[in-house]
């Protein structure tokens, strides 16, 4: 038996893990367990925890971090597969086969900065950031596509995500807003979401940190007061971990620079990229140290969506979207290409394959 462990940093890195667990289950031979840090908020482990129960995957814990690190070092796993950095060398044993399946495609320049020489095989979901990686002198690196997304087009609707369990009425067209903890477009998004809400459902599905950490833990305390007033908002709560099975939901879905943009095209509907965020003071007054932060070449390249700069205007962008869902199709579908490699639900089968390869190869060796 080939022994994995799958190291989330934090609860959302787990539905990137998920298809690639499937993976591994299909084809048998696989000794998997999942660990979180001790140190993540109570709350935020108490759902890992309880997720993984319920789809019967091992897990790893210890009486502190230290003692789970060392746990995690002791038991020499075979293949170990984390979303970031993180704690990866203290938990890796020599011999380890070090993966890579980063957690997010989005806008951040982390996605080229989160690395480490101890990484054996990374996972890359687009050939455009295939050859970037390797220009910021990245090696072992596999084109994959994004196996989060898999799911999107092998597993069949749930009748746990149905719009009327959420009270909403599936009469009406639902939209799907997905915002980024920072920068986000949350602040000045919500003041007009009641207003969409008149004649459309509104699914608010926000980031693990807008639930745990204490910066942005108002983001959810307010679109809980939102929820409340407003009988076609729902907010999924902070349980369901998972955005996937409310991208198939949606008709339409709003952004801002979160990976939820680039996750979405896999069902190419419309779009809408919300380009009025609300910085910290620091990077108003040095917006120059924001700009770093972000992929900007990415960012400019973006055309598949509406990009929309005044909060106001979303009424009018959403009715227009859902009106007219064809609207940059073609564009959505070159994006598709440009961005996900190949939307084929077979991301974790490749991964899968190239760990299998790696790890023959080392036997050999």
């Amino acid at each position: 038996m080939t022994k994995v462990l799958f190291e989330n940093h934090h609860l959302y890195y787990l539905p990137n893990f998920l298809p690639i667990i499937d993976e591994m289950r299909r084809r048998g031979g696989y000794e998997i367990a999942a660990s979180i840090p001790t140190m993540m908020d109570w709350k935020e482990k108490d759902i890992f925890y309880k997720a993984c129960q319920k789809l019967d995957i091992e897990t790893e814990v210890g009486a502190d971090e230290n003692d789970r690190l060392d746990k995690l070092k002791k038991a020499k796993y075979d293949v170990v597969v984390v979303g970031n950095v993180g704690q990866l060398n203290p938990i890796v044993h020599p011999e380890t086969l070090a993966v890579m399946v980063y957690h997010g495609i989005g806008l951040k320049q982390s996605y080229y900065n989160d690395i480490d020489k101890r990484i054996d095989l990374r996972s890359v979901e687009s050939e455009p950031r295939m050859k970037e990686l390797k220009s910021h002198g990245h090696n072992n690196l596999t084109l994959t596509g994004f196996s989060k997304c898999d799911p999107l087009v092998l597993k069949e609707d749930s009748n746990e995500f149905e719009l009327e369990k959420f009270g909403l009425d599936p009469i009406n067209k639902t939209v799907l807003y997905a915002p980024s903890f920072y920068p986000s477009s949350l602040d000045q998004l919500a003041p007009v979401l009641g207003q969409v809400s008149f004649e459309t459902n509104i699914i608010i599905k926000l980031h693990n940190f807008s639930w745990y950490q204490d910066r942005y833990l108002y983001q959810s305390k307010e679109m809980q007061k939102l929820a409340q007033k407003y009988a076609n908002i729902y907010l999924a709560p902070a349980e369901d971990y998972n955005i996937i099975p409310y991208y198939k939901m949606a008709d339409l879905m709003v952004s801002d620079i979160s990976s939820t943009m680039f996750e979405y095209l896999y069902l190419n509907r419309p779009i809408i990229m919300a380009e009025c965020h609300t910085l910290r003071l620091k990077h108003r007054i040095l917006k120059n140290r924001f700009l770093k932060k972000m992929d900007l070449s990415r960012m400019e390249g973006i055309d598949f969506t509406i990009r929309m700069d005044k909060p106001e205007d979303l009424p009018a962008l959403v009715y227009h979207g859902l009106e007219y869902p064809n609207d940059l199709v073609d564009e959505r579908l070159s994006a598709q290409e440009e961005y996900l490699y190949k939307v084929d639900g077979k991301a974790s089968y490749r991964l899968v394959d190239a760990i299998e390869d790696k790890l023959t190869r080392n036997n050999k060796d």
